[in-house]
């Protein structure tokens, strides 16, 4: 098919004719877009900036407080962000998984998709024209030189936001029984929840500063009195990581019966240690698996040279003494 549709844009245009088409197309991509950014629909967060100068209200204080936003960014925010709800909360959450906490951070994960794939995608066309011949190169080629740039610059900002998801997430799992066990000291000692979640927050700053970081941000809400509940939920959705969730519904079932938080922590302690050893079990038993391919590529064709080399050279020599 392509093949086809190359045969015929050739023969309308001439040899060039398919650098034509995709350089047209992505010119007048670059176009389209320029007439949407200039004309940017009014703001509701302007209508609401004139309301904070007439009365002051809570909603006039959460405007104000978001007068910290990047004014730029805010500007296009309708083309920054997404419009669904639903999606707008997921990437926002996967964004707070990656550690990305701004208020701009929406509008700058879609602002790199932007601007990476229309510069990936110019710098395509400039390499293009200067070092490949256009008039003998094929539909392919074109595609592959021009736009596999762009299409790369547009997926780049998602692959290092899940990147950064996992590795946070390894972070926060590598640390946490070690945090466990500190806050059991802590709590045995005579310390409150509060004070030994500060005291950890702390205390794994050199060590795990992802996981400190989401230990300080609830000593943070629960000094603001926020619920205690809603607190550990939102933690657990920051972190995504199941071995946080279960503690967090530990914490409340123990605070919803009454049970002593320093029993509840002990035997969850006890228990994220053992998942530690056996997560540390499971992968030195795929070491040896995982080696098997890169031994026998390795260890068989230098065996293979030195036991069948001397034999091949042999009957090689006794062929040359026969003739």
């Amino acid at each position: 098919m392509l093949d086809q549709l190359n045969t015929m844009i050739t023969d309308l245009l001439g040899p060039a004719g398919p650098l034509i088409v995709v350089a047209g197309l992505a010119v007048v991509l670059i176009l389209a877009t320029i007439p949407m950014m200039m004309s940017t629909k009014p703001d509701p967060m302007d209508r609401l900036k004139q309301t904070a100068q007439q009365k002051m209200d809570s909603d006039t204080r959460a405007v104000l407080r978001d007068k910290k936003r990047n004014e730029k960014l805010n500007k296009y925010a309708q083309y920054l962000e997404p419009q669904d709800e639903q999606e707008l909360s997921n990437i926002r959450m996967t964004l707070l998984q990656a550690g990305y906490r701004s208020k701009d951070a929406v509008q700058l994960y879609y602002f790199a998709q932007f601007a990476l794939g229309l510069s990936m995608l110019g710098a395509g066309v400039a390499y293009f024209f200067l070092f490949v011949n256009g008039p003998e190169a094929t539909m392919q080629q074109k595609l592959m030189y021009i736009l596999g740039p762009g299409a790369v610059g547009y997926l780049a900002p998602k692959y290092w936001i899940n990147k950064r998801v996992e590795k946070r997430k390894e972070e926060i799992q590598g640390g946490f029984p070690d945090a466990l066990d500190m806050m059991l000291v802590c709590v045995e000692a005579g310390q409150s929840m509060d004070q030994a979640i500060v005291r950890v927050a702390s205390e794994l700053r050199a060590s795990y500063p992802a996981l400190a970081d989401e230990f300080q941000i609830i000593s943070h809400e629960m000094k603001a009195g926020k619920d205690k509940t809603l607190v550990l939920n939102d933690m657990s959705e920051r972190c995504g990581v199941q071995d946080v969730s279960s503690f967090v519904t530990v914490l409340n079932q123990a605070q919803t019966f009454g049970t002593s938080i320093s029993d509840a922590l002990r035997v969850y302690a006890a228990e994220m240690r053992d998942k530690r050893v056996m997560r540390a079990e499971e992968a030195a038993n795929k070491l040896p698996t995982k080696m098997t391919l890169t031994t026998m590529m390795l260890t068989v064709p230098p065996l293979l040279i030195i036991l069948v080399g001397p034999s091949a050279v042999g009957i090689t020599e006794m062929g040359n003494i026969g003739k």
